[in-house]
């Protein structure tokens, strides 16, 4: 590792990285003091593969919520529907959600979390844009679409017209027929040309600010995953900040233990640390993660190493 990959944060166009979430700034540009900034996960959904169920009661969400931003988080990321693949280790694979079930889900949570809490930002894991702009409407500041509008480009121009950021997540086929299989020339060549294709897709539609996320575990083997997680610098080509969602996945599970014998995903917590302190010093400023304060505390060590 070298002194380079402390990035300073001048060299970064504020127009690209400083987000304006609705109103509210979010400093994104590598190398700033706090390291990078937290997006807690707060699933709504009886099917994802770490925290399925916990939080479907409006009055347990509301408790995770203020946990996790008492531990540091700046963003809340509220999902209505999972990615959880099929497989030996998560069994069957989560399956579709209409859009209008996935609104019963995340709207309550939603109207209650700008209720409770109106100054924490609010991101709506959607690639549904009927879902994305009622999620607008009740309060949330910005859109993380997992299939990086493969499928539905019209979120786009939902996130327009609210003026909302959007994170655009490289992935393959329909999140709800995982796992996908496919060969790469060059994983972070090919990652980074698709998401190039999805900025371009947003610039048009008049989105102002947007966030790539490399979407770690979608259609990628470890190996590349690996690859991926190690080169997390040649995505700021892009001239955008980077989202990364290391968090208990898979890749990690391999790496601690085996592929044919993954470590549980309760025991994934430090593997995901390492796995995040290397991306962020390789330029990520958003980390998705559902171990809040173990994160922020590794963050700060991060940003405090690289004032010396």
């Amino acid at each position: 590792m070298t002194p380079d990959l402390f990035f300073d944060p001048t060299a970064f166009a504020p127009d690209r990285f400083v987000l304006d979430c609705r109103g509210r700034r979010l400093d994104c540009r590598p190398g700033l003091d706090a390291g990078a900034h937290v997006m807690g996960i707060l699933n709504v959904t009886p099917d994802s593969f770490s925290d399925g169920g916990l939080f479907l009661d409006v009055d347990d969400a509301l408790r995770r919520a203020e946990e996790m931003l008492e531990e540091g988080a700046a963003i809340l990321d509220v999902g209505g529907e999972s990615t959880r693949p099929r497989g030996t280790v998560y069994g069957e694979g989560a399956g579709a959600v209409a859009g209008e079930a996935e609104r019963a889900r995340v709207l309550p949570i939603v109207e209650a979390l700008a209720r409770r809490f109106p100054e924490a930002l609010l991101s709506i894991d959607t690639y549904k844009p009927t879902v994305a702009r009622e999620a607008l409407e009740a309060g949330v500041h910005l859109v993380n679409d997992v299939t990086g509008l493969r499928l539905y480009p019209e979120t786009a121009r939902v996130a327009a017209e609210a003026g909302a950021p959007l994170v655009l997540m490289h992935s393959l086929g329909r999140p709800g027929e995982m796992p996908h299989e496919h060969r790469y020339d060059n994983v972070v060549e090919d990652v980074k040309t698709s998401l190039a294709v999805s900025i371009g897709i947003a610039e048009a539609a008049g989105v102002r600010h947007v966030v790539t996320d490399p979407g770690f575990g979608f259609g990628k083997s470890a190996t590349e995953n690996l690859r991926l997680m190690n080169r997390v610098d040649a995505l700021l080509a892009l001239r955008r900040p980077v989202l990364v969602g290391l968090s208990r996945k898979s890749t990690i599970g391999a790496v601690l233990r085996s592929h044919a014998d993954p470590a549980p995903v309760a025991e994934r917590l430090y593997g995901t640390l390492g796995a995040t302190a290397v991306a962020v010093l390789r330029g990520a400023t958003l980390v998705r993660t559902h171990d809040v304060r173990p994160t922020v505390e590794l963050l700060r060590l991060l940003a405090a190493t690289a004032k010396l």
